[in-house]
């Protein structure tokens, strides 16, 4: 079983466990965890993160659906395999998800494309 570093916050808009299940499913996508490769039990993480069972099998859950992850019965759950451009579309659209959700904002906000623009660029630039 591989060891995964998650950190949860309760502050934020995010429920616990889709924190959960975007950190798993990142280092997924960064190739920190192969295929097959066991994942910490539900049990175990919830106790580790002390969250509840049910939060952690939401979260597992989640990434079974989208196919990142799939479960045993009695032997636990594991990374399911991904080919080379499976994993680069799932980066394309994870990112794209984000910016989806940061271009919602910023019309919440009343900010034009322009000044979403320029924010973009300055972000990508890193100033």
């Amino acid at each position: 079983m591989v060891r995964i570093d998650i950190i949860i916050t309760n502050s934020g808009e995010v429920p616990i466990y889709q924190q959960i299940a975007d950190q798993i499913k990142a280092a997924i996508l960064r190739g920190e965890l192969g295929a097959d490769q066991s994942l910490p039990s539900i049990r175990v993480l919830a106790k580790e993160l002390q969250i509840s069972v049910i939060t952690t099998k939401r979260a597992y859950e989640e990434l079974e659906k989208e196919g990142m992850i799939y479960t045993l019965p009695g032997k636990g759950s594991f990374v399911a395999e991904h080919d080379e451009g499976g994993l680069e579309e799932s980066k394309r659209r994870v990112v794209e998800e984000k910016l989806r959700e940061a271009l919602a904002a910023a019309e919440n906000m009343g900010l034009t494309k322009s000044e979403l623009n320029k924010i973009f660029k300055s972000v990508l630039e890193g100033d």
